[in-house]
This record gives C-alpha cells, sequence and structure tokens, in this order.
C-alpha cells in the first residue's frame, strides 16, 4: 500500500518515515464521504472480469483450502489453510489480488464464498452451531 501510495504521489518516503506530511501531496480526483458510502457500494465494483475457462467448483463442493506460505501478497487467512469447507457460493471472475498488489498484471480468476465448520477452525472450544465465511479466489482452493 506504501509503494501505491507513493507511486501516486499521495505521500513520500520521507513522510512515511516521520510518520506525519511534510508538504502537501497529491490531492485524491474524488473523496467518499461517508453519507455516500451506501451508495457507492451498491454500484459495485470495476473489478469483475471474465475468465476464460469454467469455474472448476459448483456450490455445495467440500474443498480444502491450500496450505501455502507466499512471501507476498495473500487474502487467504492463515487460519483457514488446510481447512476443509464448502462452496456457498460462485461470484464470478475477478481480479487477482495476489498479482494485482505486485503489478504482475490481473490474472483473474474465479471468486467463491467458502463456508467452515467453526470446529475445523478453531478447535473443539468453538460454538457448534457456528460457521466463518471466506471469500477465496480459485488457485487457493482444492478437491477435499
Amino acid at each position: 500500500m506504501e509503494k501505491q501510495l507513493q507511486q501516486h504521489g499521495f505521500v513520500t518516503s520521507d513522510e512515511l518515515a516521520a510518520g506525519k506530511a511534510l508538504v502537501e501531496g497529491t490531492r485524491p480526483k474524488r473523496v467518499l464521504h461517508g453519507a455516500d458510502a451506501m451508495a457507492s457500494l451498491a454500484k459495485g465494483s470495476a473489478y469483475d472480469r471474465p475468465v476464460a475457462r469454467a469455474a472448476k467448483f459448483g456450490v455445495g463442493e467440500r474443498v480444502r483450502a491450500r496450505n501455502f506460505h507466499p512471501t507476498g501478497h495473500t487474502r487467504l487467512p492463515r487460519y483457514a489453510r488446510d481447512k476443509q469447507g464448502r462452496i456457498e457460493a460462485v461470484h464470478g471472475g475477478f481480479v487477482f489480488p495476489d498479482t494485482n498488489a505486485h503489478g504482475r498484471g490481473e490474472n483473474p480468476e474465479w471468486l467463491y464464498t467458502v463456508v467452515f465448520d467453526a470446529a475445523d477452525i478453531w478447535g473443539d472450544s468453538a460454538d457448534p452451531t457456528s460457521t466463518i465465511s471466506i471469500d477465496a479466489w480459485e488457485s487457493y482452493l482444492e478437491p477435499a
């Protein structure tokens, strides 16, 4: 995030080191105010993309979150790695943030909501009626 803020002129490396603004930075082209947030969110995002192949998983299928530890950005929470869950929703294709955040392209992937039993994530002391849902890109998942 710091690199992106620097690239767009919102902050300098000296400001990051100082922890405060030292000069007038670039002004954003638009500012989202609290009163406008819900309407903006309802519009959706510009990050949906077509994916050349069909989704690998369907609603109801059992999957396992991969157990991997990349050195860069990932949106797969550590607590979900190597855990089994069930596909609850297939959202379509979206920009893959793991590569996009590092300037390696959008590489669109299918995005799924995966539901895990709380006990599978938090252990025997978890509420047996609770579940945990995460949104996971296809490359995070494998068949269970």
